[in-house]
């Protein structure tokens, strides 16, 4: 079993809305810092295969379908075939939502420090994520 991490942030919008905005890969890209330079369709007819480009090259990307339970896991292929498990939850809590992504540590990848800086972004991410949709206006 892997070491993990649950980071989470409480936004005080419901649970449908923060989905209704993060749901859509090219949401993604406006508060996740690892697909900021971008995301391209790979082809993929269900919208659920992607290429994001970043500094360390070309990474492939698949994306959960649109569901009814909050779910927004990803996978994350490198260029050397390693694939990084992403799960991303929206959950209700009381009129507002939480959102958790569960940070693994797979053997070897991530030495202490590394592993550490990683939870920071992620953190990061899920605050950015809050202060967009918190910023917009209700339906």
């Amino acid at each position: 079993m892997f070491e993990s991490r649950h980071i989470s942030i409480r936004i005080h919008k419901s649970a449908d809305e923060v989905y209704a905005f993060t749901h859509e890969p090219e949401s993604f890209t406006k508060w996740a810092a690892g697909l900021a330079s971008g995301l391209t369709r790979d082809g993929d007819p269900d919208g659920e295969q992607w290429i994001a480009h970043g500094p360390g090259g070309d990474v492939h990307v698949k994306f959960s379908p649109a569901n009814d339970y909050g779910i927004l896991d990803h996978w994350v292929t490198l260029a050397d075939g390693t694939q990084l498990y992403m799960p991303l939850r929206v959950v209700a809590n009381g009129e507002g939502a939480e959102v958790v992504m569960t940070l693994y540590r797979p053997p070897g990848m991530f030495d202490d420090a590394a592993f550490a800086r990683d939870a920071a972004a992620v953190a990061r991410d899920l605050a950015k994520l809050k202060a967009l949709v918190e910023a917009k206006e209700d339906a």
